[in-house]
């Protein structure tokens, strides 16, 4: 459908439009704390940025995703107050936000264009997504129509998210005389995702012969983070403007308009190395997920190995030295080395840092356990002993603080069980869940190439649970540049062990590793939560019956 809108300027020269892309970081569930950011940011967008338009992120009222919050019987209420809200500010650009709006019985995604104190319209999203992470179909139903309003004169039309991805909407906005397209997004992180968008923005404002203004969410909510890196591609195919990832505020584009919308290009920030874009994305997971959740601090155990130390990195770089509590709990299998490079990191990033031994706790219960004990070996009994006193010292201090445990383990270890259920994994936010442990490596380098804050010795030593006597990763593990390839092959591209064996790995590695994922999905399914950064994480990208009886092969 087409809705007029304000007048059009003189046809004899080029008229001009000013879009501002309102990347900011919404709160899910909190709509009226949503609806006052809304309004702040297009108060500013008019007082600085002179904004005929500002286009904010898919569904910015209720937050993304709202999950089973779209199932509460007040949704519709809420929403409502928040659109009278926005109309009584009666504010002048016009404010194109993401709403959950009901319409015939039906709940739909919706973009609503509220412009000087009126609804000027709405356009139902018409692709909502169902895999990966998405599950919109669960509660919204598909638009159908196509939405182009004019703006000074300008034909715009307006898609959502998804609807970029999939031929139809844009291009039947594109037919109805659109010359540019504004498109809300809430498009999580994972390696490479920017390339992957700009490709396709590219490609689609070339085919359609239309600018694109491409806004996405930026910040944590609970294991997904969106990076931002909002954009703007002119009807030839060129990026034009890019904002920065992972940073929030309000970013303006000026377009001239005549036959085409050309937007007037700005600087282009710097690539990020892999390094650095993993990396930012853990720093506002971790951020986000403490400060949304009103955790004062966090506590975690400071090991001397490297998983340990890139987590501190991290938690230090999110909340600041003084949120960030590091607890070395030695055994005597420790070696001096990890104490001497856990202290010396702790030192070199500032935040309290203590010494509790287990060996006491330990043998107490070992004592306790001597006579159903009694005739036995020793075996990983006694090692996940040493891995649980450690947890219910991090729990104990998380309770009496109001502390937030961090726990430590990468998506290797994950992914085939090498991690101790109530022991390493007690806690409430992996930092590494979705990190696999050679990637893990290259974090720690790039960290020290900031500033020395890891000790050389923890990236260069072989890795090591210390739970034995000279106990290595790799003596119970394919070395993990190994590993991590199977791994990468059959959790992230569904190969199986048969295909991964014809891709020239040894078919003991590979049938052992596949085993090891398939036996421990009831570890995952316990584990906390973690930054997701890769295409297929462990939590709701890849949903496995714990109970089965699928066979490795083919």
């Amino acid at each position: 459908m087409a809705t007029p809108g304000t007048a059009s300027a003189d046809s004899d020269s080029p008229r001009k439009l000013r879009v501002v892309m309102a990347q900011l970081d919404f709160l899910v569930g909190d709509i009226p704390g949503n609806t006052e950011l809304v309004l702040k940011a297009t108060q500013q967008a008019q007082e600085q940025h002179q904004a005929d338009i500002v286009l904010f992120p898919e569904l910015c009222l209720t937050g993304y995703p709202p999950e089973d919050l779209l199932l509460r019987p007040s949704l519709d209420l809420r929403i409502t107050e928040a659109l009278e809200r926005l109309q009584q500010a009666n504010l002048e650009p016009a404010m194109v936000i993401g709403a959950p709006v009901r319409s015939g019985g039906l709940l739909y995604n919706a973009a609503v264009v509220v412009e000087k104190g009126e609804i000027r319209g709405q356009y139902f999203k018409r692709c909502p997504p169902n895999y990966q992470v998405f599950d919109e179909k669960r509660y919204f139903a598909e638009g159908r129509d196509t939405l182009v309003m004019e703006f000074k004169g300008v034909p715009v039309g307006i898609t959502v998210c998804e609807d970029i991805w999939k031929d139809g909407p844009l291009e039947d906005a594109a037919a109805a005389g659109a010359q540019l397209i504004l498109n809300l997004n809430a498009s999580p992180y994972d390696i490479d995702k920017q390339a992957r968008r700009k490709a396709l923005l590219e490609r689609k404002a070339a085919d359609n012969r239309v600018s694109i203004v491409y806004t996405n969410l930026v910040g944590g909510q609970d294991e997904l983070v969106f990076d931002g890196g909002s954009m703007v591609v002119d009807h030839a195919g060129a990026l034009a403007v890019e904002a920065p990832q992972f940073t929030d505020g309000l970013f303006p584009v000026e377009f001239l308009c005549e036959h085409h919308c050309q937007p007037i290009s700005q600087p282009l920030p710097e690539e990020p190395s892999l390094e650095a874009n993993v990396y930012n994305a853990l720093v506002t997971g971790v951020r986000d997920y403490v400060n949304k959740n009103g955790f004062k601090s966090v506590v975690l155990g400071l090991s001397g190995g490297i998983d340990s130390a890139v987590t501190l990195a991290v938690a230090a770089d999110a909340l600041g030295k003084d949120r960030v509590r590091a607890v070395m709990m030695p055994f005597r299998y420790t070696s001096s080395a990890s104490l001497e490079d856990a202290e010396a990191q702790a030192t070199a990033m500032g935040v309290q840092y203590d010494v509790f031994s287990i060996e006491p706790m330990y043998d107490v219960f070992m004592q306790t356990l001597a006579k159903p004990f009694e005739g036995t070996r020793p075996d990983t009994t006694e090692e996940n002993l040493q891995a649980r006193l450690r947890g219910v010292l991090l729990m104990s201090l998380s309770n009496k603080f109001g502390s937030l445990v961090l726990t430590t383990g990468n998506k290797s270890e994950m992914a085939v069980g090498y991690s101790t259920l109530y022991g390493d994994m007690a806690g409430g936010f992996d930092v590494l869940k979705d990190v696999p442990k050679t990637l893990v490596f290259r974090l720690a380098w790039y960290r020290n190439s900031l500033s020395q804050v890891i000790p050389e010795r923890v990236i260069t030593r072989p890795p090591s649970a210390e739970l034995a006597p000279d106990q290595k990763d790799e003596d119970s593990l394919p070395g993990y540049d190994i590993l991590d390839q199977i791994l990468n092959l059959y959790v992230e591209r569904d190969y199986s062990a048969e295909a991964i064996v014809a891709e020239g790995f040894e078919r003991a590695d590979v049938e052992r590793v596949v085993r090891l994922v398939d036996i421990n999905e009831y570890k995952r399914r316990q584990a906390p939560i973690g930054v997701r950064i890769t295409e297929r994480g462990f939590g709701k990208d890849r949903r496995y019956p714990i109970t089965n009886g699928w066979k490795i092969g083919k």
